[in-house]
């Protein structure tokens, strides 16, 4: 009888070494009581669709966890058909900052760049 072998699922996205830098600043001065780090995809703007980060203090059942050297990161169990694939990264410049997103699974973006549509 052949043994069954389990392949382990690959994350949901994968995050940059910016990306990663960024979380753990954000858990280094994080609020007691914070596990992670948490990527949603809540309905809002033009598209449908915006990226969400914030702070979490429990896990939810569906999370999807992948630890980081700075800390815990989640992507909501919801968003997580939307961002199969995706690369997130952390970008500063002199005008701006924050997270980015290469997503294959988006289909159209608003002009201001805010919302997405898969």
């Amino acid at each position: 009888m052949a043994e069954s072998t389990l392949r382990q699922r690959p994350a949901a996205l994968t995050l940059t070494p910016a990306a990663e830098a960024r979380i753990a600043e954000l858990m280094a001065k994080a609020p007691e009581g914070t596990i992670g780090v948490r990527l949603s995809t809540p309905r809002r703007g033009c598209s449908g669709l915006a990226y969400s980060v914030d702070y979490v203090t429990e896990a939810k059942p569906f999370d999807e966890r992948i630890e980081t050297p700075g800390g815990s990161f989640f992507v909501d169990g919801a968003s997580v058909l939307y961002l199969i694939g995706s690369k997130m990264d952390w970008v500063e410049d002199d005008f701006v900052a924050g997270f980015t997103f290469e997503n294959p699974n988006a289909k159209g973006a608003c002009g201001c760049g805010e919302s997405f549509t898969v």
